[in-house]
């Protein structure tokens, strides 16, 4: 039976590569799970929880040396050379940043697979460890950030004074900015966002946040759902904007990335120079080189101005119980890709666009970088106008137009024989269907509410007329005009009821 192993993380390192949940999942998959001893404790996942899930408690080298052995960081020297030759290591190895270890793991014989290389398409979403980790790290950022910050995210007016909101400021607008732009919103702050890709101005409104476009001759599209390098032109007009809302901001998120390089500098000395004393910037790209002049990797920065920095590269690792459920889950399911016959038996196919991307080093060979994936983040163009080839009509419209025919025929003979004044009624209600349809239905889906919710007050039209016809010494047509006052005036108040609610939601400071 293959043996899996579960090696204890270095110092500075709280996650795990797998959970007692994940490790009862990866047994069903017909593997052996063993764990090195307390490498969960600081994750808040005791030995016992793993016993319980089935897996064996050993030692430091019996982990090294299982069949496949799954890590979070990449591992060190001493523990490569625990790797037997023909192991499978599934780990994030940053290959594009250290050529040296997927070398030296070739070299060792040792089949690497780099949980930081999954490609982003759809079906290999549920293995994305960057997303998982990117979206823990951006709520993080705005954690540690309101530790720092000396005041309230959320405006409050209170018997001691009115207290105004935070403004933050988030710079990038992939996984990790969106969950700190969400997370500062619900917090109660003013959140900005801005990012080279335009395409991201909707998700960024959507969950509360304001984009500002930096305005240039050309547009920076995504193709893949990572940012790209920017131009020279678009560098220059992004500079002014930074500075100009640094001056004015109290947080500063920055979570610029583009792969396989050093972080961009976005935010200059100056910039920070500019800052009130108090501010806080979160430098989340601190590991690559950072995003703000001044940052420091994995250290607190205090500048003279009285600006805090940080650089904290661990973002993720300061919330290990979830992070590592998170990681777990996503090694759990590439395993599942691997594991096809679900008998405990690791397949690994090279023709698959997933698995051939994570590959690094294979039987003694290095299989990085990989094939370019063919996938497309950016907005589909609209399709090109087909020629204009005469079809008949499908059958469905074949039968409208007869019903429409036959309507028609049925309204003639009602005004050519019906007595007066039923035919000049008829043709009212007749053309009020067709002048109806015609309008509402040019009227866009997200109106209709507000719209139906005042023209429903045409049926005091309704209510004048039956009001007249209450005198009528006929009990049917009392009975009718009394209905008819009673549901069109239900229409009318209802109506204006829902509108003042929708206006209300727009007001603030006032009761609803």
């Amino acid at each position: 039976m293959t043996r899996i192993g579960i090696v204890s993380e270095g110092d500075g390192e709280n996650r795990v590569a797998a959970t007692p949940q994940t490790v009862g999942k990866l047994i069903a998959l017909g593997y052996e799970v063993v764990v090195e001893a307390d490498a969960g404790s600081r994750a808040a996942f005791p030995d016992a929880a793993y016993r319980d899930a089935g897996a064996a408690i050993v030692d430091e080298d019996a982990a090294w040396g299982a069949d496949i052995v799954l890590g979070v960081d990449t591992p060190r020297e001493d523990e490569i050379a625990r790797l037997r030759s023909g192991a499978v290591l599934i780990s994030q190895l940053a290959p594009a940043l250290n050529r040296d270890l997927v070398d030296r793991l070739a070299a060792q014989g040792v089949t690497a697979l780099a949980m930081d290389a999954i490609p982003r398409i759809s079906r290999a979403q549920s293995m994305d460890v960057l997303s998982s980790m990117a979206n823990i790290s951006g709520y993080r950022a705005v954690v540690e950030a309101a530790n720092e910050f000396g005041r309230f995210f959320t405006g409050q007016v209170t018997a001691a004074g009115k207290v105004p909101p935070a403004k933050v400021l988030v710079a990038g607008a992939g996984v990790a900015g969106l969950a700190a732009i969400g997370t500062a919103s619900s917090l109660g702050a003013i959140v900005r966002a801005t990012d080279p890709r335009p395409e991201v101005a909707d998700q960024v409104r959507s969950i509360g946040g304001e984009y500002l476009p930096v305005t240039v001759s050309s547009e920076t599209v995504s193709s893949d759902g990572y940012a790209r390098a920017t131009s020279e032109e678009y560098d220059r007009a992004a500079a002014e904007l930074y500075s100009a809302q640094t001056a004015e901001v109290d947080i500063v998120i920055t979570t610029a990335l583009i792969p396989g390089r050093a972080a961009p500098r976005l935010i200059t000395a100056a910039d920070v120079a500019g800052m009130r004393p108090g501010s806080v910037i979160v430098d989340m790209a601190a590991g690559h080189g950072g995003n703000v002049e001044g940052s420091v990797a994995d250290e607190r920065v205090v500048t003279e101005n009285g600006v805090v920095i940080l650089g904290y590269t661990d973002l993720a690792g300061r919330l290990p119980a979830q992070s590592s459920q998170l990681y777990g889950t996503n090694v759990l399911n590439l395993l599942r890709l691997l594991t096809p016959g679900k008998d405990g038996v690791l397949v690994l196919d090279l023709d698959d666009v997933v698995q051939r991307s994570v590959t690094v080093a294979a039987g003694g060979d290095v299989l990085w970088p990989p094939p370019p994936v063919a996938v497309s983040a950016a907005p589909s163009a609209p399709p090109a106008p087909a020629a204009s080839v005469a079809e008949p009509p499908p059958p469905r419209r074949g039968r409208t137009l007869l019903l429409l025919a036959l309507a028609a025929l049925a309204l003639f003979a009602i005004v050519t024989f019906a007595p007066a004044p039923l035919p000049q009624h008829m043709t009212v209600l007749a053309l009020s269907i067709v002048v109806g349809y015609y309008v509402i239905g040019k009227v866009h889906h997200a109106l209709h509410t507000p719209l139906m919710s005042v023209t429903n007050a045409i049926s005091g039209i309704i209510v004048v007329g039956a009001l007249t016809q209450l005198t009528v010494p006929e009990p049917v047509v009392q009975v009718l005009a009394a209905a008819a006052v009673l549901l069109a005036s239900i229409n009318v108040f209802g109506g204006f009821a829902v509108t003042r609610r929708m206006l209300a939601m727009f007001s603030k400071g006032t009761n609803r």
